[in-house]
């Protein structure tokens, strides 16, 4: 019975991480996520993507890696500070354009480096969780 307590509870704690982490993420952004959805905008959904699945990454190496939920939460913390970082270093390296005007426009370029650069932090970052 412990075991299927201890389950259930994970399984809560990683889709609460999950949602509570896109709903960080959408409150980052100036425009919103849903609506950019519904009108088609493939440059968004590509970011929004790389968003979920970066934070789902994360959350997948900390849940394997630790028998503690308060270890699985700190590490998940960690790893999305640094996606979070990645967002504004590299908004630092376009300088010349704001990435959240670019997505907003419909730039797909734009929205698939942008999920490659949150899939590329996780990966990073996952490999350092213990």
């Amino acid at each position: 019975m412990t075991i299927a307590i201890n389950l259930v509870v994970s399984i809560l704690t990683i889709v609460l991480l999950q949602v509570l982490g896109m709903v960080i993420f959408a409150l980052m952004t100036p425009y919103k996520d849903m609506e950019e959805l519904k009108k088609g905008n493939v440059a968004v959904s590509l970011a929004f993507g790389g968003k979920f699945l970066a934070t789902a990454i994360i959350l997948g190496v900390a849940a394997y890696t630790n028998t503690s939920i308060w270890f699985m939460m700190l590490w998940f913390a960690v790893g999305y500070v640094c996606l979070i970082a990645s967002y504004w270093i590299f908004e630092l390296f376009t300088p010349s354009f704001r990435i959240s005007e670019q997505l907003q426009k419909g730039n797909v370029a734009v929205g698939v480096m942008l999920c490659m650069v949150f899939i590329g932090t996780a990966f990073a970052v996952s490999s350092l969780i213990i």
